[in-house]
């Protein structure tokens, strides 16, 4: 079993088999391959007048808890909250590269279908109501626990430049970002499309 300590915190990142959740609503490879032919092809928008504040996120969900403690106790083992619910101990596995990390400060919440890509996709449209509900979206495979730094390499791109290292994931991602712009109606571009049909065809079902 590989393992790697965090330098002076004595944190270790091993890699593990999932024992975690997953995020909701990852559809059937054939639903999948149903939204992506019904989704609209298009080239994609500007930037222009973008700023992550015009997607409030994190929200409260529950009590004291926000939307990335609530994914963090979702997609964690054995999670410890204190009275303000974050998170003291747990371990978190990441699907996108296969570590596993027991910091909550190691773990990011990926927005699947980035803010600015889903900007660029349709969102500059939507009301600030309708950007917030989709960048707090619990219902849909939308966010997910994955490690820090995967997460902040991913940035804005979609997976025609940036797939999950670990390519046994790719199926599901495909599906996840599928279900998240056809759900949303976001449109896609051809290189984005391109790539999502290669991932999806990896899958069994």
């Amino acid at each position: 079993m590989a393992a790697a300590l965090t330098a002076g915190l004595g944190l270790v990142a091993v890699t593990a088999q999932p024992a975690t959740a997953t995020p909701p609503g990852i559809p059937s490879k054939a639903t999948a391959q149903s939204q992506l032919n019904a989704l609209t092809v298009k080239t994609e928008g500007s930037m222009t007048g973008y700023s992550r504040d015009l997607f409030p996120h994190w929200i409260t969900i529950s009590g004291t808890c926000n939307t990335r403690e609530t994914v963090l106790k979702r997609d964690g083992a054995s999670v410890v909250t204190d009275s303000n619910c974050a998170a003291v101990s747990g371990r978190w596995y990441s699907p996108y590269d296969g570590a596993t990390w027991y910091a909550a400060s190691d773990v990011d919440i990926d927005h699947v279908v980035p803010l600015a890509e889903a900007w660029r996709s349709g969102a500059s449209g939507w009301t600030t109501s309708r950007r917030q509900s989709f960048a707090n979206d619990l219902t849909r495979p939308q966010l997910i626990a994955v490690t820090d730094n995967v997460n902040q390499a991913k940035g804005d791109q979609d997976p025609s430049t940036w797939q999950p290292p670990l390519s046994s994931y790719r199926c599901t991602y495909s599906k996840m970002w599928i279900t998240v712009k056809y759900n949303w109606g976001l449109s896609l571009q051809s290189s984005e499309k391109s790539a999502l049909q290669s991932m999806l065809n990896t899958c069994s079902s």
